[in-house]
């Protein structure tokens, strides 16, 4: 399996606040680019839940380095691929 085009999933989100659904949940999304880019962040909190997916992403001359906050990058994976 090839490795997921980390930018690509980040730059699915919109920047600023939007609403999505993942896994049958409510979520609100915030996006926000610095550095021309080169550091994104997505906090998403379900909306009436406790459920929370946070991480940073850094464009780095070695490639995307992908930093979650406080969960395994599987969670922040799954929602980065799953929500609509």
């Amino acid at each position: 399996m090839s490795a997921p085009d980390l930018p690509a999933l980040f730059d699915r989100l919109p920047e600023g606040w939007s609403e999505v659904t993942w896994a049958g949940r409510s979520y609100g999304v915030t996006r926000v680019v610095r550095l021309g880019g080169r550091q994104q962040s997505v906090y998403a909190e379900e909306l009436g839940g406790p459920h929370v997916v946070s991480a940073n992403l850094y464009l780095t001359a070695a490639g995307p380095l992908l930093k979650p906050c406080e969960m395994p990058a599987n969670v922040v994976l799954a929602f980065l691929v799953g929500w609509e």
